[in-house]
């Protein structure tokens, strides 16, 4: 088993741009990689009415500061934690992984999580060496052409298999532009899948009730959000959103806010220590958003 992402608490990181929108519940809503809280305006807006709305800037991102050097998902989730405070965290992708990481850090200020296609970490050293190498390019990239080059890198992203299928409604551009070479070369180097050490044989110790989401389109997520609430056992529920790929809340906002409402309502899923056990089928299924 890996420890590399569970080193001790360093410095205090530096402190997140973060908006907040609402009243009731706090959730906290955390963007993918290329993103910024902006990304999230249609989705806040629709649970304002219900929820006190977080939308925070990763590291590297929108306007927060730029990560520190050397640091890492462990560092991210703290600066996370403390923009957030205690709340029911969704996070999308990159920041589905950052919330994962902040349940295992902290579990106290996660009341419920909901990770949308994030991955638990590969399994496979060569293969996470390769995503490593594969990243410092991209971030080698970045720096040498700088922000003049980040359009064209935007447009590299969007054209991989994840999000080629997306419309120009659905792609957030306005929101991935906005972001600087230096900041996403530095998100690369510090939070890239390739640097994250795989969680999955920690997973069973989550005890908040947990919400996997992916599309049903999304054949790799979908595969990988199916072990994640496997692996955590009692207190998750599975949701396969159809119709949607990766970018589960730009494909279909309407589903994902419904299947997100519920699960976040403070009187629904109870968690294991407050329900009969019995009761809660292991990896629990919600029903497909369709």
């Amino acid at each position: 088993m890996s420890f590399e992402n569970r080193k001790p608490p360093g410095p205090r990181p530096p402190a997140l741009h973060a908006t907040r929108r609402g009243h009731g519940p706090r959730i906290v809503l955390v963007h993918g990689f290329t993103q910024t809280s902006a990304s999230w305006a249609r989705i806040a807006g629709e649970l304002e009415g219900d929820f006190e709305v977080v939308t925070p800037d990763l590291p590297g991102h929108g306007r927060s500061p730029l990560p520190d050097p050397g640091s890492g998902l462990a560092a991210t989730a703290r600066a996370l934690g403390e923009a957030g405070g205690k709340a029911g965290y969704v996070g999308y992708s990159l920041g589905g992984r950052c919330c994962l990481h902040l349940a295992l850090e902290s579990p106290g200020l996660v009341e419920r999580l909901v990770i949308v296609g994030a991955h638990p970490g590969i399994v496979d050293e060569t293969e996470r060496r390769q995503r490593r190498a594969e990243d410092e390019r991209r971030a080698a990239e970045l720096e040498r052409g700088g922000d003049a080059v980040v359009a064209e890198f935007v447009e590299a992203w969007l054209s991989g298999p994840l999000f080629a299928h997306l419309t120009a409604d659905q792609a957030d551009r306005t929101s991935r532009l906005s972001n600087t070479a230096a900041g996403l070369a530095a998100s690369l180097r510090t939070v890239g899948t390739g640097t994250q050490a795989p969680v999955w044989e920690r997973l069973g110790g989550l005890e908040m009730p947990v919400l996997v989401v992916a599309g049903a389109r999304d054949d790799k997520f979908r595969a990988l959000a199916e072990r994640t609430a496997d692996a955590i056992g009692r207190n998750a529920r599975l949701a396969l959103v159809a119709g949607a790929g990766h970018a589960v809340f730009l494909e279909r906002p309407g589903a994902f806010v419904e299947i997100v409402r519920e699960f976040l309502d403070p009187n629904a899923c109870p968690s294991v220590s407050e329900a009969d056990q019995s009761a809660i089928p292991r990896a629990n299924r919600a029903p497909n958003a369709s």
